[in-house]
């Protein structure tokens, strides 16, 4: 949640309850370096049916928007299909000429 003075690193918790493992990243950076493949994983979770993303990058120590970003990618590259979500939808209109003589008679 905060910087801790006497360890010199981020801490964060889980607000559902206690941290089962703790990772710790060492070096210059605390960028972490991940391959095709567990990007692909982590994606393929957070796109099965009642999925949080937000959830799938806590449990991953990501943060949603770098899954939404490597959903892009991958959708850019044809390696995932477009999300129903993203595209138009319309519904038919039908209109009977019955509701156009009720109107045409109260105006």
């Amino acid at each position: 949640m905060g910087l801790d003075s006497k360890k010199d690193v981020y801490l964060d918790g889980s607000p559902l309850g206690p941290v089962s493992r703790l990772e710790v990243l060492e070096g210059p950076s605390v960028r972490r370096v991940r391959s095709e493949a567990e990007r692909a994983r982590i994606v393929a979770e957070s796109l099965l049916a009642g999925a949080q993303v937000s959830e799938v990058a806590r449990k991953h120590g990501a943060t949603r928007w770098q899954i939404y970003d490597w959903r892009r990618r991958f959708r850019e590259r044809g390696m995932l299909p477009r999300c129903e979500a993203s595209q138009s939808a319309f519904a038919p209109l039908v209109v009977h000429h019955s509701d156009f003589d009720c109107l045409a008679v109260a105006g």
